[in-house]
């Protein structure tokens, strides 16, 4: 396979991925892949998500269908792409609190370790334009698109095929080598890179994701019902989280991390080196009641740049009562739980009051 380079200059498929993985570690990823999208290699992709749809597995999040399947058709959301680089960086903070030392202080506010440091949005998306520049530098200009969580694209999927890993049974990309903390993007291009195989799956009898899921939301291997996860009641969810779910949610007020602390392949994650994963604002040990009490303006000041900011005060003050509701009760907290329960929003409001309800109940 010979890639053109300017008419005047010819380099072999072979060689350039070999020189795309080189300068992707050079960037800082952990790990570069290519994922070959032709002879209908996402077919079972597409299968699968069309399963997850109509099962209604997305709850509120309209967006996994609104792009029809485009999703698991790379070539239909850009024309003309022959090849996915994939990448992957590791994001585990280097120094921070562990989180089963904020799962076990009901008092504390458990938040999911990917979001205690910087947005990785803009981070990671400006790494990976910058791995395509690289290559235009090489080869001259060529069709590309990057993306990171930012449309409709199967990432974990097409991570497994350019052989970044193996789709767990929680649904997230696992490696024998780092585990799962880390985040996926993605390159569409339009030159006819050569794939990489595949790995093989390593997850074999276990279940420790599906019976360490506090609202059993794994409901099969590798099938999540979103309307269950903590994640998802706590980040996509834009109403009142449901009742019967809310003592379930425990201290966790933005997404969780369960699946991922009880996978055997974790014990393999590394530090991540990027100084913008560093956690910000104390929120590996800051406690509930502090948080609950900042304002909108505080909220908006000490989480700017961070993917919290992104749910707005109020649904961070929902989440929050949830876990006041949820916490050892204590007068500190049915104090800093009152001192919201006249607040302008009514699903902060409601959210208050069954938290009081809650602490109150247990106190006698």
């Amino acid at each position: 396979m010979i890639l053109g380079m300017h008419d005047t200059r010819s380099i072999d498929g072979i060689e350039l991925a070999a020189r795309i993985r080189q300068w992707g570690r050079e960037l800082g990823f952990n790990a570069i892949g290519i994922a070959g999208i032709d002879l209908n290699t996402l077919d079972a992709a597409e299968a699968e998500l069309r399963a997850w749809l109509a099962a209604g597995f997305h709850g509120e999040m309209d967006y996994m269908a609104s792009h029809g399947m485009k999703r698991a058709r790379p070539a239909e959301l850009i024309p003309g792409t022959l090849s996915v680089i994939t990448a992957r960086i590791d994001y585990l903070p280097p120094r921070m609190a562990p989180m089963t030392a904020a799962l076990a202080d009901g008092r504390r506010a458990a938040i999911s370790r990917y979001a205690l440091g910087r947005d990785y949005h803009k981070l990671l998306r400006a790494r990976l334009q910058k791995l395509a520049d690289r290559i235009a530098a090489e080869i001259g200009a060529f069709g590309h698109r990057v993306f990171t969580d930012s449309a409709p694209v199967l990432e974990v999927a097409l991570a497994a095929l350019g052989g970044l890993g193996w789709r767990g049974k929680h649904s997230l990309l696992l490696t024998r080598a780092a585990g799962s903390y880390f985040f996926l993007g993605e390159i569409y291009t339009d030159l006819p890179l050569p794939a990489d195989g595949p790995q093989a799956e390593h997850c074999g009898a276990c279940r420790a994701c599906l019976d360490g899921c506090p609202t059993r939301a794994i409901v099969a291997p590798y099938t999540v019902d979103a309307r269950r996860c903590i994640s998802y009641l706590t980040i996509e969810l834009k109403g009142p989280i449901p009742e019967p779910l809310r003592p379930l949610i425990g201290n966790r007020v933005y997404g969780c991390d369960d699946c991922q602390l009880v996978c055997p392949w974790n014990r393999f994650a590394r530090p991540s080196a990027e100084v913008d994963f560093a956690v910000r604002q104390g929120l590996d040990e800051a406690s509930l009641a502090a948080l609950f009490a900042w304002t909108e303006d505080e909220f908006n000041a000490r989480l700017a740049g961070s993917a919290i900011r992104r749910i707005g005060h109020e649904r961070w003050l929902r989440n929050l009562a949830v876990g006041l509701g949820n916490a050892p009760p204590s007068p500190a907290i049915i104090a800093a739980l009152a001192a919201r329960r006249d607040h302008p929003s009514a699903l902060v409001r409601e959210h208050v009051a069954w938290a009081l309800r809650m602490t109150t109940s247990r106190l006698g």
